[in-house]
């Protein structure tokens, strides 16, 4: 199977077990229920998904023991989405093509939908998980709970509206993007490494690709930011260097964002080389979040 097709069925598979996932809109409080339902149905690429179950492919894993790790994840990316793009923080009127949720909505509830994102996470992530060693579980939980706080995706967020007062240099920069988007992404590469079983050394391995890819999809994010069109990325785009906010392609330019990404692909691959063609849809996911147009 080629990777496009996998990756379709992946983000296919992972929208019918966030519908499951998430409360019916006809319980109630029901417009929180809808609200939350807006939030995180039909769009995304879902990249945290795509590599929690290209991580766990590396270790044979059933595609089924990665639906809730991989839910979980995606979850808690939706809530730092919708709080993301509240006036407080970015104050964003279009994600994925469509008002953002503050915006279809109210701030008021978006805020309660970040909040009860982030607690259903962590309750699809503890409950009864067939196939899933408890323990097991409970490290996702501590990897999860440190990769969304006040050290990861949360702080970088802090460390984001900091950057705006006080530009942080390159170094501020990538402490600033490993936490606020290479966290999460770095917790999907482990907890499919987590759920098949992997040995402590290959598991550091999967979390140090994460790391790399993290870095990768940021950069990617942040020069599509400079170069692409609001239509093609489904939200305003430009926003960064009209508030002056400190990226490494504001930085050093387009063709040193793109020398880096390759370079960073580059390493992520070689990562993955102990684990020969079981990692062939890693080494193509790492390709993809580089790589990607939108």
């Amino acid at each position: 199977m080629d990777f496009s097709t996998w990756m379709s069925g992946i983000q296919q598979r992972t929208e019918v077990a966030l519908a499951a996932a998430l409360p019916s809109p006809d319980l109630a409080p029901t417009r929180l229920h809808l609200a939350m339902r807006y939030a995180v149905l039909g769009g995304g690429k879902r990249v945290r998904p795509l590599l929690c179950h290209a991580a766990g492919a590396v270790f044979g894993v059933d595609s089924a023991l990665l639906d809730a790790p991989s839910v979980a994840v995606e979850l808690i990316h939706a809530y730092s989405l919708v709080h993301d793009d509240l006036p407080c923080m970015d104050d964003d009127v279009l994600r994925r093509g469509k008002p953002t949720c503050h915006v279809e909505f109210d701030e008021a509830t978006a805020l309660l939908v970040g909040d009860a994102l982030q607690a259903h996470a962590f309750q699809t992530l503890a409950s009864r998980l067939a196939g899933i060693a408890p323990a097991r579980q409970l490290e996702m939980l501590h990897l999860l709970a440190a990769a969304s706080g006040s050290r990861g995706m949360a702080g970088g967020q802090a460390l984001d509206l900091d950057a705006a007062i006080d530009r942080p240099g390159e170094a501020g920069i990538i402490t600033l993007q490993a936490m606020k988007t290479g966290a999460l992404i770095r917790f999907a590469c482990e907890a499919g490494a987590i759920v098949g079983g992997a040995a402590p050394s290959d598991r550091e391995r999967l979390a140090e690709f994460g790391s790399a890819i993290g870095l990768a999809f940021q950069l990617a994010d942040d020069l599509l930011d400079l170069t692409a069109d609001s239509s093609a990325m489904g939200k305003a785009t430009g926003k960064d260097a009209a508030a002056g906010k400190a990226t490494l392609p504001a930085l050093h330019g387009a063709d040193w964002t793109r020398r880096q990404l390759a370079g960073l692909v580059a390493q992520a691959h070689d990562l993955l080389r102990p684990f020969g063609d079981s990692a062939a849809l890693l080494k193509a996911a790492a390709t993809f979040v580089a790589e990607r147009k939108s």
